[in-house]
């Protein structure tokens, strides 16, 4: 290592780790703006010449997009941002979206070398945020342009993160790519899905006005019911629909009205962001003001549900979790937000029964205990007898995880395989499905999984695409018969 980039990196011993200032709870449970301010050009340089410039980077090795963490951080400390970014972007279509929403705390941070050697870990996702804002502000996100024009197209079923970063690594190699989607907007739940104080929506619709601008068509409020027809327009179809149909709760009580999925409450709410008109917001079904909000789950939708009820005037918010919250499976980081905001964890509890006449007005809720490890590793939660109370609650939001719509027979597509949980069967090594030409990847294919795995599918996607068009394109004519 030179004496240069020693005296610019490796300043983790006599430097701590700092996050950009969060926001005082109270005030920003308030409102929808992302809870952390900016990096300033001078404290982002100081925290990553933090980083060990270790032999192995183990934040490289557990980043899904095998983003190049190191040598980023060291160009952001000594001050060349731009090559900051070009680096960055080159691995990653979305990195200003991941440095917001990915959980930095499972995958890079939480692999940092030195947060294992007790010295904090680097701010990785801050700072990756910071590049990235500062290069649109500065004008170095450049247009999408593609190497050469190719007359072949494909289809993109899902204006998700998979689809979106698909269609760009195709667009990059000149396909003629069009993207459909049944919501009014692209994004999927980068839009619709993840509340505004994680990730304000215009840092996603500037990414879809690149990909406009750079031909990429897209077709909203585009339901498809032939994958057929959609197959004999394009010359590959990639299926990036994601998961949706929510999980459901087999419990007394369940039918009653105001116990909502957590996706139909978000939505809701992010519409209203947008200033659209919705009836079941503005009838007071999706909308927490002045009630009494239950949420069930531990993940990061279920988080997203209790932080957007407080801000929405709740009167109260209270998370229900069979686990503790060691076990949950959703961002610590996350957990701590909302237990700063107010959230009150209702750990080792599970609803039995949903309590009123027509409206939810309580949970009937067991206490439980950890036992034995189940198939998953995890200690299987057992019930208490005799520990139950009630809740009270007027609005439940079931965020219990998401399954895959079936898409076979949706898309009149019988011959389409899946997996026992619905999943699309792809083969790993190519990401077809069972169906000539037609490719699939993101949570339709994973499950219910992280956006930056989604962009990684999307990207390996188009990869996989490219070769079989470069394929069919130098494929020998058949021989006619003699």
């Amino acid at each position: 290592m030179s004496a240069d980039m020693a005296e610019k990196m490796l300043k983790f011993t006599s430097l701590g780790r700092h996050m950009p200032a969060k926001r005082e709870a109270g005030a920003r449970a308030r409102d929808f703006r992302e809870i952390y301010a900016e990096f300033a050009a001078e404290k982002a340089a100081e925290q990553a010449s933090r980083c060990s410039q270790c032999g192995v980077p183990f934040c490289q090795v557990h980043c899904p997009l095998s983003n190049n963490i190191p040598d980023w951080l060291k160009l952001t400390a000594e001050g060349r941002l731009e090559e900051a970014y070009e680096l960055s972007q080159a691995t990653n279509n979305m990195p200003e979206i991941c440095g917001r929403i990915c959980p930095q705390d499972r995958l890079c941070e939480g692999n940092c070398v030195i947060e294992q050697a007790g010295h904090g870990t680097v701010t990785i996702g801050a700072i990756e945020k910071f590049i990235s804002d500062t290069a649109w502000s500065e004008g170095w996100v450049k247009p999408l342009v593609p190497a050469r024009t190719r007359l072949q197209s494909v289809g993109i079923v899902g204006a998700g993160p998979a689809g979106l970063a698909c269609a760009e690594q195709l667009r990059r190699k000149g396909y003629r790519v069009a993207v459909y989607d049944r919501h009014d907007r692209a994004g999927g739940l980068l839009v619709y899905g993840i509340p505004n104080f994680k990730l304000e929506k215009e840092v996603v619709t500037r990414r879809v006005k690149r990909l406009e601008d750079g031909g990429i068509a897209f077709k909203l409020d585009c339901e498809v019911t032939s994958l057929a027809h959609l197959r004999s327009e394009h010359d590959a179809v990639f299926i990036a629909t994601g998961v949706y149909r929510p999980r459901e709760i087999e419990a007394p009580g369940v039918g009653l009205a105001r116990i909502v999925p957590a996706l139909d409450f978000l939505i809701a709410s992010n519409r209203k962001g947008f200033g659209d008109a919705v009836a079941d917001f503005d009838s007071g079904r999706l909308d927490a003001a002045a009630k009494d909000v239950a949420v069930i789950g531990g993940g990061d939708t279920a988080m997203d549900c209790v932080r957007t009820a407080l801000r929405q005037g709740a009167r109260s918010v209270s998370c229900i979790y069979r686990r503790d919250r060691d076990n949950m499976p959703g961002s610590l980081r996350e957990v701590a937000n909302a237990e700063e905001e107010g959230v009150d964890f209702k750990w080792l509890t599970l609803p039995r029964a949903f309590l009123g006449m027509e409206n939810v007005e309580g949970v009937r809720i067991a206490r439980q205990r950890l036992g034995l490890p189940d198939a998953t590793g995890r200690k299987a939660p057992e019930e208490i007898k005799g520990a139950d109370f009630t809740l009270r609650a007027d609005l439940v939001i079931k965020a219990l995880g998401f399954d895959p719509e079936p898409l076979p027979m949706k898309f009149g597509a019988p011959d389409l395989s899946v997996g026992r949980s619905g999943t699309l069967r792809v083969n790993p090594s190519t990401m077809m499905t069972s169906i000539d030409g037609v490719f699939a990847g993101g949570d339709i294919v994973r499950g219910a999984s992280l956006v930056v795995w989604a962009i990684r599918d999307g990207r390996d996607a188009a990869a996989a695409i490219h070769r079989y068009l470069e394929h069919r394109a130098h494929a020998p004519l058949p021989r006619a018969a003699e």
